[in-house]
């Protein structure tokens, strides 16, 4: 191949010799020095959290304890079915096994598994460790006690005696939290069974022991007795029933003051904390926190209103925590703290129990899927990131005030003084986009000078601290709204939308929805960011090979950062582009996979956020999608015969009728409010076109 000679010229100046070989030139990295992530805006908190025990990691970790009495070991429960110790030392490198049962537990779903562990409280004399756990075929909770035979280095599987086995419906809302009280009886939480809206009315009937915080005596009988005040002691209902009403009680504690304190994970609108008392009903499924649900009018007096709520917009899943009672955060005594498992978002509840007033505020943001929380014998309180299997200490926050946030598009050093991207921005175009309610949409990204990105072995970008994503929405032409999604010192990502056109387009604090060029134009909260952009999907979602390898494209944009060496190493090779689900030229299927890796894969993947097992991933053989065939496990949509997926038929394919709805079953759930008829057409034809499932 000839070159022209100035070409030449470029190709001897160019670093490494790499010239774009369709336009004779070479393309050069714009200098970055204002389009950078700010510092991540104030909580109004004052605690922060650190990374301890960094020689140690864990796999699907789900609660961490210590023993009675002994601060020098903690215990991990890894939800596959191994409890895992380490001693409670800054350095530790290692673990040691405490209990494997991983060969009875049931770990093919996502809320399946060891869900528990509590010590009984004479541990030390009797060795007795108590367990709840999802056993399979058919799935049933069991709740169990281990003795350990060593002096309490490690439980014995072979001791199991199984108290309660509890049969469950469907592998969703197994609770599993389990605890003892301060009277000496063991606490047992147990979700309505699964499926969605509590189809069986497992919360508010008493007959059964699902939807229900129970207690049992675990000294007092064979294999248990019930304690004499509990509400159906005597019959009338249950006698292991201490309260009920409640939908999938994830982690509850005790206070000082022997109060129980419970998160309860809501259905599709709020998430609510409980004090939970004797007799109490908590209202699942007549109502969701403070809303009528299955009735309406729905509340005569009898049901207990949470202390305190939060919506959808601020986040998807609560935790439930602890109140705290250590001595680092003398401001922060006596907060009960908890948080929300998909964006991390955590809160110090502090509550009137003569007036009832609650007052939640945001402590910190995480960023991180937090599992669980934990305390330790000093009353100081610790959470478990999820996904990284990493523990975290809440310490008083010593930081300086963080520097004010850009409040308009011009202050984020990103856009010139009429909104125009600077050069720093480099654009980008994705094959299969996310679908926004018909908007168009202009996309770029900044790397701090010298930064690099990491390329993933599945052609996902990982990017370096600092970076700014962007993408502005247009609607008839007219830009509606410029959100900006950036990575943070602390190695966490957020998400900040602005609204308007041009440089003084202004920043939101919470989420909103207004009538823009006559439909519903909707503006995510920074915790809606959170529920798309996912840590499974390692957060940023178009910025990967499959999608920015776009055949065809005369600008060869994944050829020109390479040369820019915008990459840490080499890009891998053998990863086929996405079809556009535009390009009637690719086959139904490789244009329905597409469409649902760009729309529904960032959630519903291995470690995702979405429910059940399923893996819309494009790479993922259709036998292994946990979808061909597959019964639904959030809700049938009153559909007999329903399957996620229903080979022949998309009347009855759960995955076409959820892209239709406009209602709380919508999927996607979050940021949209029109159907897009093009991309269910697609999902359809495919569905239509298959005859089995492999």
């Amino acid at each position: 191949m000839r070159f022209h000679p100035l070409a030449l010229l470029a190709l001897a100046c160019a670093p490494d010799g790499k010239i774009d070989l369709d336009t004779g030139e070479v393309p050069v990295r714009p200098i970055n020095t204002t389009c950078l992530a700010p510092d991540r805006p104030a909580t109004g908190g004052d605690v922060a959290i650190e990374r301890v025990f960094s020689g140690v990691s864990f796999s699907q970790p789900i609660s961490l304890l210590q023993a009675p009495g002994d601060d020098s070991r903690w215990f991990m429960v890894e939800q596959g079915g191994v409890v895992k110790a380490f001693d409670n030392v800054s350095d530790v490198a290692t673990t040691s096994t405490f209990l494997d049962i991983e060969d009875r537990v049931e770990t093919g779903f996502s809320e399946t598994g060891l869900l528990g562990m509590a010590f009984h409280p004479d541990f030390a004399t009797n060795g007795e460790v108590f367990v709840s756990y999802v056993a399979p075929s058919p799935l049933t909770s069991h709740v169990s006690r281990f003795r350990s035979t060593d002096g309490g280095l490690t439980l014995d599987p072979d001791t199991e005696e199984v108290l309660l086995a509890i049969r469950q419906p469907y592998s969703n809302h197994n609770g599993g939290s389990i605890a003892f009280g301060p009277d000496g009886h063991l606490y047992l939480g147990f979700g309505d069974g699964g499926s969605a809206g509590d189809p069986e009315g497992n919360g508010q009937d008493t007959s059964v022991l699902l939807g229900k915080i129970l207690r049992i005596d675990v000294d007092g009988g064979d294999p248990y007795a019930i304690p004499a005040d509990n509400p159906f002691a005597d019959g009338g209902g249950a006698p292991e029933i201490f309260a009920w009403g409640l939908r999938n009680p994830w982690r509850f504690s005790f206070d000082a003051a022997g109060n129980l304190w419970v998160g309860d994970v809501g259905q599709d609108a709020l998430e609510e904390v409980d004090r939970v008392e004797l007799g109490g009903n908590y209202g699942w499924n007549t109502k969701e926190g403070t809303r009528c649900y299955a009735e309406d009018p729905c509340d005569d007096g009898s049901l207990i209103d949470p202390v305190v709520e939060y919506s959808h917009r601020l986040g998807q899943s609560i935790t439930g925590g602890f109140v705290y009672r250590g001595g680092a955060m003398p401001g922060l005594q006596s907060s009960y703290f908890y948080a929300d498992y998909v964006t991390g978002t955590m809160w110090a509840l502090q509550w009137d129990p003569v007036t009832g007033e609650p007052d939640a505020t945001v402590v910190v943001e995480a960023g991180f899927y937090i599992s669980t929380f934990a305390e330790d014998l000093d009353g100081e309180l610790y959470v478990v990131d999820y996904q990284r299997g990493r523990v975290h200490r809440l310490v008083p926050d010593a930081a300086p005030e963080p520097a004010p946030f850009p409040q308009t598009l011009a202050e984020t050093g990103c856009f010139d003084a009429d909104g125009a991207p600077l050069d720093a921005l480099l654009p980008y175009e994705v094959n299969s986009p996310l679908w926004s309610d018909g908007a168009t949409k202009s996309r770029w990204f900044a790397l701090p000078d010298g930064a690099t990105i990491d390329v993933e072995a599945d052609g996902d970008f990982t990017f370096p601290i600092g970076t700014v994503l962007a993408k502005r929405f247009a609607l008839a032409g007219e830009t509606v709204e410029t959100r900006l999604f950036v990575r943070h010192e602390d190695g966490e990502w957020g998400g900040y939308t602005y609204a308007g056109e041009g440089a003084s387009a202004t920043l939101l604090t919470t989420g909103d929805a207004r009538e823009v060029g006559g439909q519903t134009w909707i503006y995510p909260s920074r915790a809606e960011c959170l529920q798309c952009h996912t840590g499974a999907a390692g957060r940023s979602l178009g910025l990967e090979m499959a999608q920015v390898d776009r055949e065809g494209d005369d600008s060869d944009q994944l050829r020109r950062w390479e040369i820019m060496g915008l990459f840490t190493d080499p890009l891998p090779t053998g990863i086929a582009p996405l079809p556009s689900p535009a390009d009637t030229s690719a086959s139904d299927e490789a244009r329905a996979r597409s469409y649902l890796h760009a729309n529904c894969a960032s959630c519903h993947r291995p470690e995702g956020t979405g429910q059940g097992p399923a893996d819309l991933r494009v790479g993922v053989p259709l036998a292994d999608m946990a979808i061909c065939g597959q019964e639904p496990q959030e809700g049938d949509l009153g559909v007999d015969g329903a399957r996620l997926l229903d080979p022949g038929s998309p009347s009855t394919s759960i995955i076409a009728l959820r892209m239709h709805a406009l209602d709380a079953t919508r999927m996607p759930a979050v940021g949209s409010a029109q159907v897009d008829t093009e991309g269910v057409g697609v999902v359809e034809a495919w569905t239509a076109g298959l005859d089995g499932c492999p």
